[in-house]
């Protein structure tokens, strides 16, 4: 194998992979994350034994599989979370979101939310967490959790329920105690129940083949994801919401981010514990 190093990336090596990962993704590179890029990308190229930067794309282009771009994708995700990370969104979740969604339920009717980008799991099992603990209607409703994410290896190990102690740090002790097993090594093993409560499936948000099986959702999470798009792959993004959800449906944002700022599709909706989006009802469209 190759030492990684020996492979320089040239600015217009950087620059047509830049365009072509974009159009692959929506993931946008300014230069600034140029040795985050340069580095992955020699670390691919000395992995897959290619000669040079222009085999490795040829390779990256035209592999009929998709086999290594799925690897690229895997290194270039950023998986950064924690259980009940901007916590302030569950709670709006169970006291403001969901108590207006079943007043439009009917009977039988599941009430569907959706975690994208799920990364480790964290965030689709706090939800599941925080619907047992904090919200009294559970018992009523058939609550389907759909989680997805883009990075394959992610999935695979969101789907085990494993987490490392600063994953779960931020739990209440009694939350912990009650819902995980903590391994010999310092990990800890989410109970199976609430395991198997999530779906994962793997879903590039930029792809309407991925996307159009997520219909009629009541509430989506996508936190911290579109910083890394650009204009174009945010609006996008947003129509792709907007298809997923249910009309008066709810859809949370990191807290940098702002739908305001990306289009103009979603009503912004201001609660005690945060500032959500909604898919307007069709009365609300029609006086538009």
């Amino acid at each position: 194998m190759k030492v990684a190093s020996q492979h320089a990336i040239t600015d217009d090596d950087f620059k047509k992979f830049r365009e072509f990962f974009y159009r692959k993704t929506g993931m946008y590179f300014d230069d600034g994350k140029r040795y985050f890029v340069d580095k992955r990308l020699q670390e691919r190229i000395a992995q897959t034994d290619s000669a040079s930067f222009r085999d490795y794309f040829v390779m990256l282009r035209f592999q009929a599989t998709g086999g290594e771009l799925q690897q690229l994708i895997n290194t270039m995700t950023v998986n950064e979370t924690y259980f009940f990370r901007e916590e302030y969104h569950f709670a709006c979740m169970v006291k403001s979101m969901l108590p207006e969604i079943v007043v439009n339920k009917k009977d039988k009717d599941p009430i569907r939310i959706w975690s994208m980008p799920c990364s480790s799991g964290e965030e689709p099992f706090s939800i599941a967490i925080y619907l047992q603990e904090y919200w009294p209607q559970i018992s009523q409703y058939d609550v389907d959790l759909m989680a997805s994410d883009i990075d394959t290896d992610i999935l695979k190990q969101a789907s085990l329920g494993r987490f490392s102690r600063r994953s779960v740090q931020n739990l209440p002790a009694h939350l912990k105690s009650q819902y995980f097993r903590e391994q010999v090594d310092g990990d800890y093993q989410l109970i199976d129940d609430l395991r198997q409560s999530v779906e994962f499936t793997r879903a590039n948000l930029t792809e309407l083949a991925d996307t159009r099986r997520f219909r009629k959702v009541d509430v989506i999470f996508c936190r911290n994801l579109l910083i890394y798009f650009d204009d174009e792959s945010r609006r996008q993004a947003a129509e792709a919401f907007y298809d997923a959800l249910n009309p008066g449906g709810f859809i949370c944002l990191g807290h940098s981010e702002s739908m305001s700022r990306i289009s103009g599709l979603f009503n912004v909706r201001k609660f005690p514990d945060a500032i959500v989006y909604q898919k307007p009802f069709a009365s609300e469209k029609n006086k538009s």
